[in-house]
């Protein structure tokens, strides 16, 4: 049945509280964003001062080539937004080692975003729209069963940011036998395991990106492309967007901010527009409960 997500606050919560919610599938929530933000006037800059052909992108700082790829402004511009986001980063992170120090050793730190524009509406082909509910998948090329955390600010200064969801992965893989099917992609079990070809394509790909970075985001695996099309399916699939059995709302306030694994949680960005985005890959052999984990889900299926 459909009605309103509980959100619970975490900002007094201890590690281990933290930790344990995010493995089980909840949103930990913060009503107001635990980690200083850039000042109101840097705000009102990335709100109002980007010109409107910036304003239609998704503007991402990648740690790993310091740079912002497709990124076409003046120099200054460039620069401004370049520094705002890599801080804004840096201060997720250094949170992220404070409060998640089970899950940080050896992960891996994305990219940092700013949305600038509003969720809804953008009319956009299926695969590509927020609006629909998903789980994320294929975060910069081949996860191999990391676990994809984001964590996100709601920076617009009075409306609030609004998600639905149909619940956890582990629910959905239980109570909807298509996304089994999907998993598969007609075979008769779902691909999780590296063969010898993917093995030799990722050892290309990861000597290439040593002198390339961004070269990594064409990796690939066979767990990865079964989530794939396990989002593919959730997105085109009217039998899946017509079924709100088990359909609830969440709304984040201004200046709240909350942080999930997407990877294990369906979610749809209904309505928002001004938000902070941070990634990070936290490695499968960090998890204390590999079972609830997609891959442990998808793996268990295979006997």
């Amino acid at each position: 049945m459909s009605g309103e997500y509980p959100l619970e606050d975490f900002g007094t919560a201890a590690p281990d509280k933290i930790q344990a919610a995010l493995e089980t599938g909840r949103i930990v929530y913060f009503s107001r964003c635990p980690i200083e933000l850039p000042a109101e006037s840097d705000l009102e800059w990335l709100r109002t001062g980007l010109n409107a052909e910036l304003k239609a992108k998704n503007i991402s700082y990648h740690p790993e080539s310091d740079s912002i790829p497709r990124f076409k402004a003046d120099r200054d511009t460039r620069n401004r937004v370049e520094g705002l986001l890599r801080r804004h980063g840096e201060r997720v992170t250094d949170f992220w080692r404070h409060v998640l120090p089970d899950f940080v050793p050896g992960c891996t730190f994305g990219t940092t975003s700013f949305r600038p524009m509003e969720e809804k509406g953008r009319d956009l082909k299926p695969r590509s729209s927020n609006e629909l509910v998903h789980i994320d998948a294929g975060a910069y090329g081949a996860t191999n069963g990391a676990r994809i955390l984001r964590f996100f600010v709601n920076v617009h200064p009075t409306h609030d940011r609004v998600w639905g969801t149909k619940g956890s992965f582990a629910d959905l893989m239980h109570q909807q036998s298509p996304l089994w099917r999907a998993a598969k992609g007609g075979k008769p079990q779902v691909p999780v395991e590296k063969g010898p070809l993917d093995r030799l394509y990722s050892g290309l790909v990861s000597t290439a990106s040593q002198v390339y970075p961004l070269l990594r985001v064409i990796d690939s695996s066979p767990y990865d492309r079964s989530m794939r099309r396990i989002h593919n399916h959730m997105k085109e699939s009217a039998e899946f967007k017509d079924d709100h059995s088990d359909y609830r709302e969440a709304r984040f306030p201004p200046m709240s901010a909350w942080m999930v694994f997407t990877d294990g949680i369906s979610h749809a960005a209904l309505t928002g527009q001004f938000a902070f985005i941070s990634t990070a890959l936290i490695p499968l052999r960090n998890c204390r409960d590999f079972g609830r984990t997609p891959y442990g889900i998808l793996a268990a299926a295979n006997g």
